[in-house]
């Protein structure tokens, strides 16, 4: 029998320069999301404008796009790569991941270029059979506390259904209001998992931190904005905005028990506890649009540009470097892009809330700063996550 000599490697190095872009979820996800969101936004301006027509109302793909399109695609690749790590069972690499992947990418051209039932079913694909096998490995984990999360992208699937019937006129019923229970959906797992992940990534960093965390306070947060984004997707009207205001109220005092201002000196630490506070500030607004006091789209923008966009481009830089065995530590260029997606939304919801006269060129101008910010990401980040990690581990 062959002896292993202690001062030689037990495990194979990956030269870094490996093409390595199907080894994990957030490899390809993370590229095709970000090179999504640099294009479709801009179109989204574009037809704004009425230089162009989209296959079906501008309004109606951009809100779908923005969700099922770019959103997801960052949210599985996450909970793939996530999920590893939770279970210790390896998730969809390889042929199975390009696969998966060529079925979103089948969705964003059919949403783009083509119409009819047809759409709607190469749309509809690529959820469940992502969320079947997210489950499946949770499930085979036993990883109770997960559970829920995983559901997610199931019951996300369920509401592009929704919108799929009623944008076909198979159930009568605006397509909006699946898309406002799926941003509802979005920002209740940014709720869970953020609170995870946030005071924990900020208690790690920042040396002496003091934080205040209550779990009472946590639930208590998630199940009010759970039932106030329900309540306002339905159309329940101003009473609702009450139960916005209290979700609102338990947002504002969660995060700031995680101490953001001790973040101010790390950037990939201050843009999460930003993006975070675009929850609450989210809520608020809608509760000024259930009492009649604001368009709805300023509560929208501040959910899906602010919180949603803000937290996607501090996860997929953090992750992204952690994953691919680099320091976290954000440069220049991640600054620029983390700066850029929350002005965008500042200026959105400023223009569209407080400035109508001002809302074509606030759309412009929020569009040009995201696309300019993921075009950033593309830059720095493409090489990484197409190529080996540094440390020459698999992954």
């Amino acid at each position: 029998m062959a002896l292993i000599r202690l001062d030689e490697p037990t495990t194979k190095r990956i030269p870094p320069e490996t093409f390595s872009l199907w080894a994990l979820a957030f490899r390809p996800f993370y590229l095709l999301a970000a090179l999504f969101a640099a294009i479709a936004v801009p179109v989204w301006a574009v037809a704004y404008s009425g230089a162009i027509e989209l296959p079906m109302p501008g309004i109606w793909w951009h809100a779908h796009e923005m969700i099922f399109g770019f959103a997801v695609a960052v949210i599985i690749g996450f909970l793939f790569t996530a999920g590893r790590n939770w279970t210790g069972l390896d998730t969809p690499t390889g042929k199975p991941l390009m696969v998966l992947a060529a079925v979103w990418l089948a969705g964003r051209l059919a949403m783009a270029f083509g119409s009819g039932a047809w759409v709607a079913i190469v749309d509809l694909a690529f959820l469940p059979v992502a969320a079947g096998m997210l489950l499946t490995v949770l499930i085979k984990a036993k990883s109770k506390r997960n559970y829920f999360v995983g559901a997610l992208p199931a019951m996300l699937a369920l509401a592009n259904l929704f919108f799929h019937l009623a944008a076909l006129g198979v159930i009568e019923a605006d397509p909006l209001t699946a898309m406002h229970l799926a941003l509802g959906l979005v920002v209740l797992l940014e709720t869970i998992v953020g609170g995870r992940v946030i005071p924990m990534f900020t208690f790690n960093a920042v040396r002496g931190v003091k934080q205040w965390r209550n779990v009472k306070v946590d639930w208590a947060a998630a199940i009010a904005t759970g039932i106030a984004l329900l309540l306002w997707a339905l159309g329940a009207g101003a009473w609702a905005g009450a139960v916005s205001l209290l979700a609102a109220a338990l947002q504002a005092a969660r995060v700031g028990g995680w101490n953001p201002w001790a973040t101010r000196g790390q950037p990939i630490l201050w843009v999460l506890h930003l993006a975070y506070l675009w929850i609450p500030l989210g809520l608020a607004l809608i509760a000024l649009t259930q009492f009649g006091v604001l368009p709805r789209s300023a509560g929208i923008h501040a959910l899906a540009i602010g919180a949603t966009g803000g937290l996607i481009i501090g996860m997929i830089t953090r992750t992204a470097l952690g994953h691919t065995g680099r320091m976290l530590v954000a440069g220049g260029i991640e600054t620029a892009a983390y700066a850029l997606v929350l002005i965008a939304a500042l200026l959105r919801v400023l223009t569209v809330g407080f400035l109508p006269v001002a809302q074509l060129g606030g759309v412009h101008a929020a569009a040009t700063l995201w696309s300019v910010a993921f075009l950033l990401y593309l830059w720095r980040y493409a090489p990484f996550l197409w190529r080996a990690r540094v440390d020459g581990k698999e992954g």
